[in-house]
């Protein structure tokens, strides 16, 4: 409601300056049009503001890497998948209702937060994917040669997420989609202007490490909601360790009230990207899988992770105690992702073993 009061104070403040620059008079006439101009933006604000809050559908990767490959009159092959996902979620950052609006600075975008915060989740998860396929994914060891559009979409899609001109985020990102779809088009090809996806267990087990420890920290910060005392467990299971400055030994941890549902949406826009992450690489690693007989612990994952999206009925995020009356969005929200972490865990000591 912090964009009503802003209007109402506009408002006042032109009726202050009529007053004194002696046209009150004169406004007289003329200010019922001035006030329905303002009804109709604040109207359209509002709405727009609705409009560009929903979450994006989920999509079919299969298909989506189908599409993909078809507009370079390919078939997917190895990594077809998991690359068409990563461009389709940045698309969709940038091209849904009300395209990316982390960055705005005007109305009503600059007045909207759970939609920024789920789109910064989703962004952070696909950087994550983006190093992976860099650093790992594409490449067959450690001093192999990296593929050069890679090397240039990977820092694009790690530019500052808030940044609106000279350059502005949107530019960087879409500049990012376009060298992924370059890496995509040469997968298909066998000679020295091909790229390569190597579909491996330790490859997918690398990835799978950061996506584990983003699930951590966002299970953290949700069960932070209604406060907890923790015991620090930072030097934990090594007696020699030691940590730059000291901390202490319990602590109160706790979420601001106002940053909860930022939190919340944030967990929501990394869980939607992680879980169509993960359905592509249940299609490029599905021979790995079938060898470690890891496909079920990988739609476990998924299972509960497509949780996660579930409709959320209430207008507002609540912060109900752990066991009150009402209802805590987050303490739901963390649950889920803590299983899926939980089962991330054991997905990566079945793509260990040989």
């Amino acid at each position: 409601m912090n964009w009503l009061n802003k209007v109402q104070q506009f408002s006042q403040q032109l009726r202050d300056s009529l007053t004194l620059s002696g046209l009150a008079g004169d406004s007289a006439r003329w200010w019922p049009w001035v006030s329905g101009l303002l009804s109709v933006y604040v109207l359209s604000a509002l709405t727009l503001g609705i409009l560009w809050s929903q979450t994006p559908d989920e999509f079919d990767v299969r298909i989506n890497a189908r599409e993909h490959m078809a507009r370079h009159e390919q078939q997917p092959v190895p990594g077809s998948a998991v690359t068409a996902s990563l461009m389709k979620v940045i698309g969709t950052l940038l091209d849904k209702p009300g395209g990316y609006l982390h960055n705005d600075i005007t109305p009503p975008g600059v007045f909207l937060d759970n939609m920024p915060n789920w789109e910064y989740g989703a962004l952070i998860q696909s950087r994550d994917l983006a190093r992976a396929l860099r650093e790992t994914l594409s490449r067959s060891q450690s001093q192999s040669k990296e593929d050069v559009d890679l090397t240039l979409a990977e820092p694009r899609i790690n530019f500052q997420a808030n940044s609106w001109a000279l350059p502005a985020s949107e530019s960087e990102y879409r500049d990012a989609y376009r060298y992924l779809d370059a890496y995509l088009a040469r997968l298909p090809l066998r000679d020295e202007n091909g790229s390569q996806f190597y579909a491996r267990a330790d490859n997918l087990s690398s990835w799978l490490s950061m996506v584990e420890k983003r699930l951590g920290s966002l299970s953290q910060r949700l069960s932070a909601s209604v406060g907890q005392r923790r015991i620090n467990t930072d030097l934990a299971g090594d007696p020699n360790a030691v940590s730059a400055t000291q901390a202490p030994g319990e602590m109160e941890v706790r979420t601001p009230w106002s940053e909860i549902d930022d939190v919340f949406y944030e967990a929501r826009g990394a869980a939607w990207a992680i879980l169509h992450f993960l359905r592509a690489a249940e299609v490029d690693f599905a021979d790995v899988l079938a060898k470690k007989n890891a496909q079920v612990s990988l739609q476990q994952i998924i299972r509960e992770l497509e949780s996660t999206q579930s409709t959320v009925w209430s207008p507002m995020i609540l912060n109900g105690s752990g066991f009150g009356l009402f209802a805590n969005h987050s303490l739901v929200m963390a649950s889920y992702i803590s299983r899926a972490n939980a089962a991330l865990i054991d997905l990566r000591e079945l793509l260990a073993q040989g």
